[in-house]
């Protein structure tokens, strides 16, 4: 009885040969990862396909992200000018105080470019940049009617991008009790600024030094912005911004591009610095092997 099964055996796998039925392995699969954030999301950014989700559609607070839309909707404006000046304002100082935000050190009077600003508000997260830039591009008698009427086109802006599960009340992410968004709406988001040259340069520049007029008409050098996405320059990392707060806990939007593959995603309220930082290099390796 023994002997028949073993040449059954013998007789079974010469027949797969003989047929040509064996082939090479596969390639190992890729695993799919981990994250201590509770919300993720990753896309090819080439095509918009899904790579990686995790509560992708549940709303959170965005923190600083909030930035990338403020940046959006300026370079979106008709016949922007990137070297019109804009005076910083005490009101802007008066803010800053008040909500013991994070600030680029703008000076009350100095005359700082849009294109100072989009740095000093995209590396620094000055929510005085962000600021400023909100009462530049908005329209209105008064500071506040001008804040408000840009957190307006900032809503209409996501509505034409399709972020459905979004809202904004602020120009920088310090909520008001109704500014929240996604994992895939943010990366939706991404995806769409960064087509602009400008975005895209600003968000992977490391550090960056600042020339203001003074109210005297001198040149002030500022202190060196450098940038809060320490991951810059990892692996192909190519920005885009990083966000924190009390409630939102730790943020990241990111995009990445490495031997002609690029992924693109959000991470929202990862419980640390650390772990954000993990989570995103953990799905950033994830998604080129994806693609690959």
């Amino acid at each position: 009885m023994r002997v028949r099964r073993a040449a059954a055996v013998v007789l079974t796998t010469g027949a797969v040969l003989a047929s040509g039925a064996i082939t090479a392995a596969p390639a190992q699969a890729v695993t799919t990862p981990s994250i201590t954030a509770k919300g993720g999301f990753l896309m090819n950014s080439a095509n918009g396909k899904t790579l990686f989700t995790k509560a992708a559609d549940t709303k959170r607070l965005t923190a600083s992200t909030t930035k990338i839309m403020t940046a959006k909707v300026v370079l979106s404006q008709s016949n922007l000018n990137l070297d019109t000046k804009v005076t910083i304002r005490k009101e802007v100082s008066n803010y800053i105080v008040s909500k013991g935000a994070s600030s680029a050190n703008l000076i009350v009077g100095d005359k700082v470019t849009v294109r100072q600003l989009l740095y000093g508000m995209m590396l620094k997260s000055g929510c005085d940049a962000a600021m400023s830039l909100a009462d530049k591009f908005g329209s209105g008698s008064t500071v506040s009617a001008r804040t408000k009427n840009f957190i307006g086109k900032m809503n209409t802006m996501a509505k034409s991008l399709g972020m459905t599960n979004t809202h904004f009340d602020s120009f920088d992410g310090i909520s008001n009790g109704s500014n929240y968004s996604t994992p895939r709406d943010l990366t939706k988001l991404a995806r769409s600024a960064m087509k602009s040259s400008t975005f895209k340069t600003v968000v992977k520049t490391k550090s960056y030094t600042a020339k203001t007029i003074t109210k005297t008409g001198a040149t002030r050098t500022m202190a060196a912005w450098n940038n809060t996405n320490t991951l810059l320059g990892w692996n192909g990392t190519l920005g885009i911004k990083t966000g924190s707060g009390t409630e939102a806990k730790y943020c990241l939007v990111f995009a990445a591009t490495k031997s002609g593959e690029s992924v693109m995603g959000a991470v929202l309220t990862a419980p640390n610095e650390a772990s954000r930082t993990s989570d995103v290099k953990k799905l950033i390796n994830y998604g080129y092997a994806k693609i690959s």
